[in-house]
């Protein structure tokens, strides 16, 4: 228990250094958004000087006129109620914006990962069973070429190929407009479909670091002496390869997800844009190409309270997969 609140307290105290860190982004940069807020309420005709507050301090939960501390208490009563302002592009609530494209940014990455780790540690765990072959030779090679180029890359050709040339898959938007939202197979299937060429942009670009890792894991794994031992007392191999090779190859893999976890999130701003698919990414570089401060600053906390989430949430269920790392275990995501 005390493993699992010092980690619970660590992820809270993170979120909340990035969430002061926007409010002193607000005040305290040069050109801050409160400066260029006000300059661009200002350029609008008819506003006097107490309109153009009165809207800032909508858009940004905070009044330009009041102290610093009572802006400080605005902003962080406001985020605790779960108000992130009012988007300036989209003149909506940021958190209605960012609570509807969540899911869909969860979703996209989530079964990307998914198909890139079990993609990538079956194709290792082959190249090691069958080491020093032509298999292993070649696969070596993909999977080495595979990590090397960028999913932004591999999204644009496959766009390009299977989207414009060959016109197999959806290159734009998260389902087809004449399907009706709810628990339906047409649905269901449509957003299935657009996002196949996402998912497959970063699984491609993903597997091939996880095929190395396992190969690497799984030869050093079938050198042990434990596995020698239990040759010699005649256990069948398939139970040696599952729950001996397998188990101790993948663990060491499960803290790299926790990277991976974030470097999906962080990615989806330009894979999302690149696919017109409205996540989380996609309203932030919207937000970022219109310097629509709310909404940028929304995304920000928004993706960092789910990066950490997730980092911590990965922490508990490895302690259960691997009891070592409760106890007094060095190895911390945050």
């Amino acid at each position: 228990m005390h493993w699992v609140l010092k980690r619970a307290a660590r992820a809270g105290f993170t979120v909340f250094l990035v969430i002061h860190f926007t409010f002193v982004l607000i005040h305290f940069l040069p050109g801050s958004p409160m400066d260029y807020l006000q300059a661009q309420l200002s350029r609008q005709q008819g506003l006097s000087e107490g309109e153009i507050e009165a809207m800032a301090a909508v858009y940004l939960n905070m009044h330009p006129e009041a102290t610093l501390q009572e802006q400080y208490v605005d902003y962080m009563s406001s985020l605790l109620r779960g108000d992130l302002g009012t988007s300036i592009y989209f003149n909506e609530p940021v958190s209605e914006l960012l609570g509807t494209a969540m899911p869909w940014t969860v979703f996209l990455m989530l079964n990307a990962i998914a198909i890139s780790f079990a993609i990538g540690i079956s194709l290792g765990a082959l190249m090691a069973y069958l080491e020093g072959s032509r298999f292993d030779n070649v696969a070596t090679i993909f999977s080495i070429v595979s990590n090397s180029i960028p999913y932004y890359i591999i999204a644009i050709l496959l766009v390009y190929v299977l989207g414009h040339q060959l016109d197999l898959f959806p290159v734009t938007g998260r389902y087809d407009d004449r399907t009706t939202p709810g628990v339906n197979i047409q649905f269901m299937s449509s957003v299935i479909y657009h996002a196949t060429l996402p998912a497959l942009s970063w699984a491609f670009a993903g597997l091939g670091g996880w095929a190395l890792a396992m190969r690497a894991n799984s030869i050093s794994v079938l050198g042990e002496d434990y596995l020698r031992v239990g040759r010699l007392r005649g256990l069948p191999t398939h139970r040696l390869t599952l729950r001996y090779v397998a188990r101790n190859a993948v663990l060491p893999l499960y803290t790299n997800m926790m990277v991976v976890i974030g470097y999906a999130f962080g990615g989806a701003v330009v894979l999302e844009t690149i696919f017109v698919y409205r996540g989380i990414g996609y309203y932030l570089f919207q937000g970022i190409e219109a310097r629509d401060f709310p909404l940028m600053m929304g995304a920000f906390i928004v993706i960092t309270i789910a990066v950490v989430t997730a980092l911590f949430l990965a922490e508990l269920t490895y302690g259960k997969l691997d009891p070592r790392a409760q106890e007094g275990g060095t190895d911390e995501s945050f």
